[in-house]
């Protein structure tokens, strides 16, 4: 019996509770010639490859700086981080934070969004807004912090 299940594999049944999820953020420095053609292959590429993998995420891209967020499986994100530190569209790969915990994902539908670095703040309160995950509104506050911060601040690449 061939039956379509159009569930994400590592999402909770209905009544279960919500499964191990690894979440990794990371920041890095866009190359020389990075330009927002560039940037659209990656979206594209993220748009076709994540869905297998069950990651989803958001990429955000201000003053030469990338930020991303990835969530998934472990294997499958850490395969993905492994990849991506071999990308020559950007350097100097930075893993801000990683876990694996018990919780929603905080981009369900987003198998990657491309969000400037004008609009991340609102995103990122839009979310922290809708959730209902405890955990998923301290990962939420912190991103926060951090962009408050300044993370995405810093000078365009030579």
């Amino acid at each position: 019996m061939n039956t379509q299940h159009t569930e994400r594999a590592d999402e909770p049944l209905q009544g279960h509770n919500p499964p191990l999820l690894y979440n990794l953020v990371y920041c890095s420095r866009a190359s020389e010639g990075v330009d927002a053609a560039a940037v659209d292959q990656i979206i594209e590429t993220s748009r076709r490859c994540n869905p297998p993998r069950n990651i989803t995420g958001l990429l955000v891209l201000g003053s030469g700086i990338f930020f991303q967020w990835l969530e998934g499986p472990r294997d499958s994100v850490l395969a993905l981080l492994a990849l991506l530190k071999q990308d020559p569209r950007h350097h100097t790969v930075v893993v801000l934070t990683s876990g694996e915990e018990v919780r929603e994902r905080l981009f369900p539908d987003w198998d990657m969004e491309l969000v400037t670095a004008d609009a991340v703040r609102d995103v990122l309160v839009d979310a922290l807004d809708s959730a209902q995950d405890p955990k998923n509104a301290e990962a939420l506050r912190a991103l926060l912090q951090q962009l408050d911060a300044g993370l995405l601040n810093g000078p365009a690449p030579d």
